[in-house]
């Protein structure tokens, strides 16, 4: 069973930047997609980015295009989301997500159907000040 764990979150001024960090125990899979989702306070959760380690394939919501970058490290079963220019709508907790199944998805099937994802992490606090 593959076990999430986000962490990096923080309080940060607008404009600035954060990384958010999430670490895969016990089974790394490549062909699983991984995402980083955010929910906000009385807001749906949302698909912010999501990457396919084995093709290295991003997917971004239009909303943080240009401004959030996912990455991974496979040696370490590492997935990042480093958030540039940061908005006080940003604020949200973030969750990162594996599907547990090898599977290909679209964009709009990555971001946009949470069900997809079998594997959640516990979720970390982003608040950005204006």
């Amino acid at each position: 069973q593959v076990q999430l764990a986000e962490s990096g979150g923080g309080s940060v001024q607008a404009g600035g930047s954060l990384r958010l960090s999430c670490v895969t125990t016990r089974i790394y899979n490549t062909r699983y997609y991984m995402a980083w989702f955010r929910q906000a306070p009385g807001k749906e959760r949302e698909g912010v980015a999501a990457i396919y380690p084995f093709t290295g394939v991003t997917h971004y919501a239009d909303s943080v295009k240009g401004r959030f970058t996912v990455s991974q490290d496979k040696d370490k079963n590492m997935m990042y989301l480093q958030m540039s220019d940061v908005k006080p709508e940003d604020s949200a907790i973030y969750y990162c997500a594996a599907t547990g199944y090898s599977l290909a998805l679209t964009s709009s099937q990555a971001l946009g159907v949470r069900e997809n994802y079998m594997y959640w992490g516990q979720g970390t606090q982003v608040t950005v000040s204006s």
